[in-house]
């Protein structure tokens, strides 16, 4: 339960951070070409991952919710004169959540395979 508790906290945490950092004015050097976008990636691989380890919800109502807050946050920055929206972060924010379950699907597979090893086909 503890467990879950950090997590649930954690999931707070991070969408207060996200929605600080996509509000505020950027005041940060841009160090290479599409940076924004691989922020918007790895912030909602993120917030999917916490999310799904505090409340364990369908992927489907994952996948809403998290891509309601990408759409809302790209409303909100339309009406912020130092912002300005983009239908490139909003897809940035979907390839966060699919990268999150690609990866759960991969890690599912492995630990699926470690826990039940092939067994050899060779005859005696």
């Amino acid at each position: 339960m503890k467990l879950k508790l950090f997590f649930t906290a954690s999931f707070a945490f991070a969408v207060l951070v996200v929605s600080y950092l996509v509000f505020s004015k950027p005041n940060y050097p841009v160090t290479f070409n599409n940076m924004d976008k691989v922020g918007h990636v790895l912030s909602f691989f993120g917030l999917a991952f916490l999310a799904y380890f505090a409340f364990k919800p369908k992927w489907y109502w994952m996948c809403s919710i998290l891509a309601f807050y990408a759409i809302l946050i790209e409303v909100i920055q339309s009406q912020i004169p130092y912002r300005s929206a983009s239908i490139a972060d909003v897809v940035a924010d979907l390839a966060g959540i699919a990268l999150f379950y690609i990866f759960l699907f991969v890690f599912r597979k492995y630990q699926a395979a470690k826990l039940f090893p092939k067994r050899s086909s060779k005859a005696s």
